[in-house]
């Protein structure tokens, strides 16, 4: 399973409204309150999601739709000001090796992007169809805008609001690993492709106090739950980027991630400034692991 060539993911694109993905046509998407299929009542356009139960959630007027509306959830949402410097970042190229890398695991193909973000990483594929999921509204405002793409605001640790087998990738970058329900929603012959930090990853802004510390044996549990669900690894690779980075590029890679609920993006451009007043190189290292089913004993 070893891409070929190298896609370039696209800036700004116009949003095709997802009334008529046949996702929705088919009754893949489904009520989180009652499990039915949803569909827009109202015909084409941006409009509400209804079920045959009458639960309905209300589109914005950037287009995603928040399912959590009424259920909460204990986790904190990134906040806008984390989605734009993840914006900002994104959008200087930063870390464009990575998102072509991806591009050949989900081209032609339905994809459910869970912990979507701005939807970078899918947004140079040529993916048939996107369901964009995060829990962050100012995430899935951005992800909605790509074209042939639902964008959805949703806890990625409950049960995701899709039916069984009804998407053919799962693309996890940086996010939530919910192997259990990647495997239900995954039809036959599909794969989970998931991005993790490799060892290494962003040393430097480590050891200026500017990330929080990576958890040990990050692969092992990845490949631990991957199989608890069923799946087998086809595909491992480790791409590190030597990152060129000005103060304010570091503030904003800091603040994207996790520090960013633990500190002021002021707060992370007076630590970067400190620690390092001039553009300085970066070591970023990404682990992309990609996990399908087995094929049946009698086709092996």
């Amino acid at each position: 399973m070893r891409p070929g060539g190298l896609g370039r993911p696209t800036g700004n694109v116009a949003r095709v409204s997802p009334s008529s993905l046949s996702l929705l046509d088919e009754g893949c998407v489904l009520c989180p309150l009652c499990g039915s299929p949803v569909s827009r009542p109202d015909g084409p356009g941006s409009g509400p999601l209804v079920c045959r139960e009458s639960h309905r959630f209300d589109a914005a007027r950037q287009g995603y739709v928040n399912l959590l509306v009424g259920a909460g959830t204990p986790f904190t949402p990134d906040t806008s000001a984390m989605i734009l410097a993840r914006e900002r970042f994104q959008s200087a190229g930063h870390y464009a090796p990575l998102a072509r890398r991806l591009t050949e695991f989900l081209s032609s193909r339905t994809v459910v992007d869970v912990g979507c973000g701005t939807g970078y990483y899918s947004a140079g594929s040529e993916y048939s169809e996107l369901v964009a999921i995060d829990l962050s509204p100012a995430a899935a405002r951005r992800a909605a805008r790509l074209p042939r793409t639902l964008a959805l605001v949703w806890d990625a640790w409950r049960p995701l609001p899709l039916a069984d087998a009804s998407v053919e990738a799962v693309l996890n970058v940086f996010a939530p690993h919910n192997m259990d329900e990647f495997a239900r929603v995954l039809k036959p012959g599909g794969s989970i492709v998931v991005v993790t930090s490799g060892k290494g990853h962003l040393r430097e802004l480590a050891d200026a106090g500017l990330t929080l510390g990576q958890a040990a044996g990050k692969r092992e549990a990845l490949d631990a739950k991957a199989a608890r669900a069923g799946f087998e690894l086809a595909h491992r690779e480790t791409l590190q980027l030597s990152l060129s980075l000005s103060p304010d590029d570091v503030a904003d890679l800091a603040f994207m991630g996790p520090a960013g609920h633990h500190m002021t993006l002021e707060e992370a451009r007076g630590r970067a400034h400190a620690s390092q007043p001039e553009r300085g190189q970066v070591t970023a290292v990404f682990d992309l692991a990609v996990f399908g089913s087995p094929a049946p004993a009698a086709t092996r």
